[in-house]
């Protein structure tokens, strides 16, 4: 006589399941809440300005989307990871975030609440540069500018020794339906041990810039270009990764007719990662 297959469980007893996870998720929490204590009397976060770790943070979330399989969408379990991790930095260290708006205030506010959530405290500012005066000003705050145009030079605020510097590019895992996919910078002061160099970010004012030149440096490495008009020339914000350098971008500017004027190191940020719709990672 054969045997009948299991009942399946009930509701109710589910629910207790559910239940269950919850409450051991909320312990695990306040677990992480007591080791940050204890991390900030060991390490005296407080002195050194921002908690912010972007290489770490590169890391989680890069391993985030590896492991991650379910039913859960990517961008829930995205957006819980980066609350627990910027409310726990908030913890450590307080700061704002002081973000430029003035390209599209609804995408700006949209991209810090998803990666800092509602904890952290949001200053809007109607432009990039007094977003970064901001944060030159402060302890160990952060600014967000657009990664891709701007209408001011404001990355030459970081040339100086002991400026602020490019530490980050959002969001960390990218996709094309990303609910916070307008691409920023975050600048900050943190600390060297702290930072991701697998792209370096360079001001490079150049004089003789032109259509042609830009053309020139398109495939080369991304730029975010200010015209000059009273040298004929341009500020350019330059991202160089491993596959090219700066020696290469700056003979392509001499090689297209511009000339280089100088030259600085302003921050550097983790490589772009990218989830393409077919769910594979690249």
């Amino acid at each position: 006589m054969s045997q009948r297959p299991p009942a399946p469980p009930s509701l109710q007893e589910l629910r207790k399941e559910i239940d269950a996870i919850d409450e051991g998720m909320h312990r695990l929490l306040m677990q992480r809440g007591d080791i940050i204590d204890r991390l900030i009397q060991v390490k005296q976060t407080q002195e050194v300005g921002s908690a912010f770790r972007p290489a770490r943070e590169a890391a989680m979330m890069r391993d985030l989307v590896q492991r991650h399989r379910g039913i859960l969408p990517l961008d829930t379990v995205e957006s819980i990871w980066r609350v627990i991790i910027a409310t726990f930095t908030y913890v450590q260290a307080p700061f704002s975030v002081h973000a430029d708006i003035s390209a599209s205030e609804p995408a700006m506010r949209d991209s810090v609440r998803f990666h800092f959530g509602f904890t952290v405290p949001y200053v809007a500012h109607f432009s990039a540069q007094a977003a970064v005066e901001a944060v030159a000003k402060s302890k160990g705050d952060l600014a967000l500018v657009s990664a891709t145009s701007s209408r001011t030079p404001w990355w030459l605020e970081l040339e100086a020794e002991g400026a602020p510097k490019i530490i980050a590019r959002l969001p960390f895992v990218e996709r094309a339906d990303h609910p916070a996919a307008l691409p920023v910078f975050a600048v900050s002061r943190v600390a060297d041990s702290a930072l991701v160099t697998e792209v370096e970010t360079f001001s490079v004012r150049v004089s003789g810039w032109n259509a042609e030149v830009a053309r020139a440096l398109s495939p080369l490495a991304e730029i975010v270009a200010v015209p000059d008009t009273a040298f004929d020339g341009a500020a350019l914000l330059v991202s160089v990764t491993a596959t090219s350098s700066l020696d290469k971008i700056k003979a392509a500017l001499i090689e297209a007719g511009a000339s280089v004027r100088s030259t600085a190191l302003v921050g550097s940020h983790a490589t772009r990662y990218t989830v393409p719709p077919t769910g594979s990672k690249s």
